[in-house]
């Protein structure tokens, strides 16, 4: 390895000890490729085997012994495992089954009453939690419990470039295909000390529901409302570029295709050994992909749901010092009333346990970025309030 390739994934590196190891975090709708066993994008569950033991749950309230099956978000299925196995432990005899199908497919499953809760990276819209009226009893409705938090790095392969600085309005032009080269003018300001090749830029986009391509679209909408002119969503809103099934598969397009950029969780960067781009906030310096810098980004993180919704609003515009600004939060959405009566005691003693300090804290192992106190605070009281 050269001295330049050796400093070039010096972040990469630090990435690495940051997770301890345990390369955790997905995206919503992606695949495991330790697990898949099929097909990219295949549906995996969470059970209490195969995980690592989170610190005991101590005192938690077990309440009536039931199966929960719940579905969802990818984002949080190793956090889902972690939490699985050590509340199962606790509670024997009650059985959590989270199948990590992605965040569409939890919504849907959800609306329909098929499952005790749903696990999203994006919040429901508000037409969504008019229909789930159909799915709680007792006049409730759908609330976003947000649990967790993350990074979505932007990898790309470029060889000879180990170190690349990107601003918003670059990325959007880029993602909108405006940007075709990797000498662009845009990239060069950017980047003066770097040898940039004149390399076709090749995208590489999420294709189905994917919470992690609503987040990185909102980022863009957001930080670069002159440059980005597609709504967010789940699916990708731009022409042209190459649409991959699941997280496993973008990192490996991206790291198989000369010029090639996308957008995935650090985990599958780090994975891979695939650089990541700083982004340039306009704070003093650019700011590296990394757990922790989520984390002070996620800090400003403020709660805006209506009648005691919790669906938080993150600044993707932040300036300040070290804070990543390309961050998704993880919800588990639950009826305020009327939650299944066979389930919901069960159910209830989980989520509290994974909100609480036990359930929170080794979450930065687990490759995930910690959501600040309030807002966590928040969800244990609205849980307590829950029926």
């Amino acid at each position: 390895m050269t001295a330049q390739r050796h400093r070039g994934l010096r972040p990469l590196a630090a990435g690495l000890l940051a997770l301890s190891g345990v390369l955790a975090l997905t995206s919503c709708g992606s695949d495991d490729s330790s697990e898949s066993g099929g097909s990219a994008g295949a549906s995996k569950k969470a059970t209490a085997s195969g995980s690592r033991t989170a610190a005991p749950a101590g005192g938690v309230r077990c309440g009536k012994k039931a199966t929960v099956r719940a579905s969802g978000s990818t984002a949080q299925h190793n956090a889902m495992r972690a939490w699985a196995k050590t509340f199962q432990k606790e509670c024997r005899g009650t059985r959590i089954d989270y199948e990590a199908s992605g965040s569409g497919a939890g919504q849907a499953d959800f609306l329909k009453g098929r499952t005790a809760f749903a696990g999203s990276d994006s919040p429901l819209r508000s037409a969504q939690v008019a229909r789930s009226a159909k799915a709680c009893g007792d006049g409730g409705r759908a609330v976003h419990l947000p649990m967790l938090g993350g990074p979505i790095a932007v990898g790309y392969n470029l060889p000879g470039v180990d170190k690349l600085v990107l601003d918003a309005r670059t990325l959007a032009r880029i993602f909108d295909g405006r940007i075709k080269k990797w000498n662009d003018p845009a990239i060069a300001r950017l980047n003066p000390k770097a040898d940039l090749p004149a390399t076709p830029l090749k995208t590489v986009h999420r294709a189905g529901e994917s919470g992690t391509t609503d987040n990185f679209t909102a980022y863009l909408r957001a930080a670069a409302p002159d440059d980005w002119s597609h709504p967010r969503g789940q699916r990708w809103p731009a022409e042209g570029g190459v649409a991959a099934d699941g997280s496993t598969e973008l990192a490996d397009k991206v790291k198989q295709t000369r010029g090639a950029i996308g957008y995935v969780e650090l985990a599958y960067a780090i994975q891979r050994s695939l650089p990541t781009a700083a982004i340039d906030t306009g704070a003093a310096a650019p700011v590296e992909a990394t757990v922790v810098n989520a984390s002070k980004a996620l800090a400003g993180a403020q709660a805006t749901g209506s009648h005691g919704d919790l669906v938080l609003r993150l600044d993707h515009t932040t300036k300040a010092a070290g804070a990543y600004p390309i961050a998704m939060v993880t919800y588990e959405i639950v009826c305020d009333k009327g939650n299944k009566a066979a389930t919901w005691p069960a159910t209830k003693s989980f989520l509290t346990y994974t909100a609480g300090l036990e359930g929170q804290k080794d979450l930065s192992f687990q490759g995930y970025a910690t959501l600040p106190a309030k807002v966590m605070d928040k969800v244990r009281h609205k849980l307590s309030d829950i029926s």
